[in-house]
């Protein structure tokens, strides 16, 4: 049986290929109950199932926060979360779903929902009483309290613990990056001919820091542009390890992983949104699916940054206790994150060189999201950064 088109959203198609999705209330609960129920959908919308869906009790609610998408509770037990911009782009979130569906530390994944090649809607089971760390985070920092902080580590190692193990969807999950220009396979020594910079994770890990290095220069504009650019050679100095990387194993990664993407809910902490970095395309070098750990590793330590940043401005915390609690909180994790590959017999999966320059290429990236998308968080990537090389007082403000 096929449910009626009038029960699924609309979809536009431009002339430059631009899609725009629009979902009419109601729509959300009857497409999740078409699924539970085995309902073909009309084409050219078609679904990939993760797992049975159970059918969900009647009504359905928008999630308010300000975002990107448009995420819709049906029957207080499933989570729809569309995509207004779909793109024919290879999206990652399907398969990392399907290859983590055995990890209990994520929402439930139930499908995805494409148009055509594009993926337009990603359907998981609803988390009760979640927030996410930009708000419960937040209340932790303007509270002082850093319990925690061993709690995320611990959830972001078992996430790499699981990532690196083999499924039916990555059968071979972690790679060696390759060697760098000159050095033996075996990494002990010259080699009678290797690849060239651009062809090694090293060449193309630094290459992208550059990038992004060059981008928030170039897009950080007034008395803070001024600032990043007396800090440029510090920058280059703490980003100059990746071009000299060793051979670190790379994995899948979340690719995201902020606290935002971390929900406190009634049974614990999950991460979610497994959609990839918004600043990194595929033409973006080094932007790979296989990366070190350590890449997710910094994005979770700086986001901890960033929440001191918010609590400093938003809830008027002091600075200073600020400062000790990022440092309290940031230790932990790492400190947490490092026993928990070391139990599994996986703590070659960190490279711990690399967290630092991926922590300031994030901060880069952060700038990069500020000037294009939401120039008001501009405050936060250039806080951490001003914590990070000193604050001149000509530039405070």
């Amino acid at each position: 049986m096929q449910v009626e088109a009038r029960h699924w959203p609309t979809l536009r198609e431009e002339p430059d290929g631009t899609l725009t999705l629009t979902v009419e209330e109601g729509v959300t609960g009857a497409v999740v109950r078409a699924l539970a129920e085995g309902v073909t959908p009309p084409l050219p919308f078609s679904v990939r199932a993760f797992r049975a869906l159970p059918a969900p009790p009647a009504g359905e609610r928008a999630i308010t926060v300000d975002q990107t998408n448009h995420s819709v509770i049906a029957g207080e037990s499933v989570v729809v979360k569309w995509f207004p911009r779909p793109s024919r782009a290879p999206q990652p979130a399907p398969d990392l779903l399907a290859h983590l569906s055995g990890f209990s530390r994520t929402a439930t994944p139930y499908a995805a929902i494409y148009w055509e090649d594009a993926l337009v809607a990603l359907v998981t089971a609803y988390l009760p009483e979640a927030r996410d760390g930009w708000e419960w985070c937040v209340d932790e920092a303007e509270a002082g309290r850093t319990g925690f902080a061993a709690e995320l580590g611990a959830l972001a190692a078992e996430l790499h613990l699981a990532m690196a193990s083999p499924s039916p969807v990555f059968p071979d999950p972690v790679r060696l990056a390759p060697p760098a220009p000159g050095e033996r396979p075996d990494g002990h020594g010259p080699a009678s001919a290797g690849p060239t910079s651009d062809e090694t994770a090293a060449g193309a890990w630094a290459e992208r820091a550059e990038e992004a290095l060059r981008d928030a220069l170039a897009l950080t504009d007034g008395d803070d542009g001024v600032w990043l650019a007396s800090r440029e050679p510090e920058l280059r100095r703490e980003l100059a390890p990746l071009a000299a990387a060793g051979r670190t194993p790379l994995i899948r990664i979340h690719g995201d992983l902020h606290v935002g993407q971390i929900l406190r809910w009634r049974d614990g902490y999950a991460v979610v949104d497994f959609d990839g970095n918004p600043t990194v395309s595929a033409a973006t070098p080094g932007g790979g699916a296989f990366q070190p750990a350590a890449r997710d590793l910094a994005q979770l330590t700086t986001s901890v940054e960033h929440v001191g940043q918010v609590a400093i401005l938003r809830r008027g915390s002091a600075p200073e206790r600020v400062a000790a609690w990022v440092a309290e909180a940031r230790d932990a994790i790492v400190d947490a994150y490092r026993t928990g590959l070391a139990e599994a017999g996986r703590s070659d999966l960190l490279d711990p060189s690399l967290v630092r320059p991926f922590e300031v290429e994030q901060e880069c990236r952060e700038l990069i999201y500020a000037a294009r998308h939401l120039p008001r968080w501009r405050y936060a990537p250039m806080g951490v950064l001003h914590s990070w090389y000193g604050a001149d007082p000509a530039f405070t403000k």
